[in-house]
């Protein structure tokens, strides 16, 4: 049986994306193309599961390039997510989720080894509370994107709001890291300020957090708190800003304290936001960013 460092399950997609000026484009997309090819690139044995359409599977090819196993489950159609920029502002869009793969179940998901399973979804289509309470079973260390839950689909319009989870204390319970943007924070704890939410995911019982804003990534363990700023000089790529960020302070963190993990994560997704698609640099790139970059960093231990 294959043993990895990293594996990402949730469903690859198509992302429409139309800017506030310019033309629509349309790229192959998904959180776990976006988190798998970063934590790959800097030097992570990673897989993915996916589900999807077979006759799109040619869009699995950059992440087998550089050296990702990928297991496809088969499904009558491969999702389909239209993004729409309402202003200038790259936090300010509407997202459709036009088709849809279908939620994963465990009797599909293939036997493999992993340190670590995050469970990277697009939206609330992805994963039920058996599933993971299966995968947890199973004996793997997980972490969750909680926009696969907070991202709520309307099947009617297609229209993807952005609503609070009634389980979320019971969901809660089964994962190791917690992955959210400060939009999807402010939703499930009511409070705007993100080092307040991170404190009331910590009361509630997850062991860590880390939480996106536009300017920024926050993270939080065993009493560390620590925040660092993006150092990006365009927000060009910016889509995937989120599953990037956590990549890397995943795969960072496995070696590394959270401080040191907060920065790494920071300087990777700064530099993937300055050009469209998945991260496409190097741990040499990473490296040297951080150097050269005097961010705003702060970090508390309490």
């Amino acid at each position: 049986m294959r043993k990895f460092d990293i594996t990402f399950i949730g469903h690859m997609c198509y992302d429409e994306i139309k800017p506030f000026t310019g033309e629509a484009t349309i790229a192959s997309g998904s959180a776990v193309l976006c988190g798998a090819m970063a934590a790959a690139r800097v030097g992570k044995k990673v897989a993915v599961i996916t589900k999807m359409s077979p006759k799109d599977a040619h869009i699995l090819e950059p992440m087998k390039e550089i050296g990702i196993t990928t297991f496809l489950i088969p499904a009558p159609e491969t999702t389909y997510m239209k993004v729409v920029h309402l202003t200038d502002n790259v936090d300010e869009r509407e997202i459709f989720q036009i088709k849809n793969a279908g939620y994963f179940s465990f009797a599909e998901i293939p036997e493999f080894q992993s340190k670590h399973v995050h469970l990277a979804g697009i939206t609330d289509q992805e994963f039920k509370l058996d599933f993971i309470k299966d995968m947890k079973n199973a004996g793997y260390n997980l972490s969750v994107d909680m926009q696969s839950f907070v991202r709520q689909v309307d099947r009617k319009t297609d229209h993807i709001s952005m609503s609070d989870v009634p389980d979320k204390h019971e969901l809660l319970r089964y994962f190791d890291k917690v992955k959210l943007d400060v939009v999807e924070a402010k939703i499930l704890t009511k409070k705007s300020e993100i080092l307040r939410s991170a404190q009331t995911f910590i009361d509630w019982g997850s062991p860590e957090i880390v939480i996106t804003q536009a300017n920024g990534v926050l993270a939080r363990a065993n009493s560390t708190t620590c925040y660092e700023r993006f150092s990006n000089r365009s927000s060009r790529g910016r889509t995937g800003r989120g599953d990037t960020t956590f990549a890397g302070y995943l795969a960072w963190r496995m070696e590394h304290g959270v401080e040191e993990s907060t920065s790494f994560a920071a300087a990777l997704a700064s530099i993937k936001m300055e050009s469209p698609g998945p991260f496409s640099g190097t741990l040499k790139d990473v490296r040297r960013r951080m150097k050269n970059h005097n961010n705003y960093s702060m970090c508390h231990h309490k």
